[in-house]
């Protein structure tokens, strides 16, 4: 199988990154293909880690959880990365972390039904967590942007941005 990506693998892509739940088909006949050629295609980009998975989006709020909030955490050491992200897994409510660099350790999002949940998720649970200094709560008001990032095939004639 060739480690290469072209055009199609990425016409591909972008057709599944704004609705995974296109079929094949569907795909195949928009780019003048086989469904074959397609099925083929993805199964190449699972095999390189470029697709790893597909998820369904849901709306929290019509289910009754009507808080997202994003929570900046201060680690005692930066060593304990590890041993704080398993526990933070164990949180069903906490939905993404990331390790990342400037005031925080930690920047995560959580989901929770009401104020009074959050509370506890923080107070009862994060804040519980060995090697956790203090945290920084945001609630989010509204989220305007949520979208995948336009891919696009590198020029090889092109420069790299950084040259």
């Amino acid at each position: 199988m060739q480690d290469k990506l072209d055009e199609l693998d990425y016409q591909i892509l972008r057709i599944l990154m704004q609705d995974a739940k296109v079929p094949f088909t569907d795909i195949a006949k928009k780019l003048f293909v086989s469904s074959g050629t397609v099925h083929v295609r993805m199964r190449k980009l699972e095999s390189m880690g470029i697709v790893t998975g597909s998820q369904i989006l849901v709306d929290y709020s019509k289910l009754g959880y009507d808080i997202v909030a994003f929570l900046g955490i201060y680690l005692e050491k930066s060593s304990l990365y590890n041993k704080v992200i398993e526990e933070l897994r164990k949180i069903k409510e906490v939905v993404g972390a990331n390790y990342t660099t400037g005031s925080y350790s930690i920047f995560a999002k959580i989901v929770c039904k009401d104020t009074e949940h959050l509370r506890d998720v923080i107070s009862h649970g994060i804040q519980e967590i060995q090697g956790i200094q203090r945290t920084e709560t945001f609630i989010s008001l509204h989220e305007s942007i949520d979208r995948p990032v336009e891919i696009e095939m590198d020029d090889p004639a092109k420069p790299p941005n950084n040259a």
